[in-house]
């Protein structure tokens, strides 16, 4: 074996062990770059009845009221979520919430119950979660099923 040989199968290793943290560098960056993704409601959307999921792939956020108080739970934590109501003339009013014992729980006071005690009215509602960067962006219908 010649000089060059050996030179070759004591770089390789060191070679081979930075490339790989260098690529693991550039993924972690590349994953706190700003996205924006699309949730879409799976089936009807009844958060009255506690029967309302949005999905993106295998995210998921389950969005319910009770008593006033709009909840919404996650598959994955997230660093933020706001509900918004949207009025029939497109007038949004934003509800950020606030964070229930755990990343995966998020509530906040609204009138959502009061809009929704006639069953069979609709109302719009908007919702962006936040992950690392990316924004989770959903925009539903929810009707109380009679």
């Amino acid at each position: 074996m010649n000089k060059h040989t050996k030179m070759a199968f004591m770089v390789a290793p060191f070679l081979a062990i930075f490339g790989f943290i260098g690529a693991d560098l550039y993924e972690e960056n590349k994953a706190d770059d700003n996205k924006i993704i699309q949730l879409a409601p799976e089936g009807h959307c009844d958060i009255a009845n506690k029967n309302c999921v949005l999905i993106s792939g295998e995210f998921k956020i389950n969005i319910s009221d009770e008593a006033g108080i709009t909840e919404v739970n996650s598959t994955f934590p997230l660093d933020s979520a706001t509900l918004f109501l949207v009025d029939k003339s497109d007038k949004m009013t934003p509800y950020p919430l606030g964070m229930k014992k755990s990343p995966y729980y998020w509530r906040s006071n609204t009138p959502l119950g009061d809009l929704l005690a006639n069953k069979g009215d609709s109302y719009k509602l908007r919702l962006i979660a936040k992950i690392k960067g990316g924004q989770y962006i959903g925009e539903f219908y929810t009707q109380t099923v009679k």
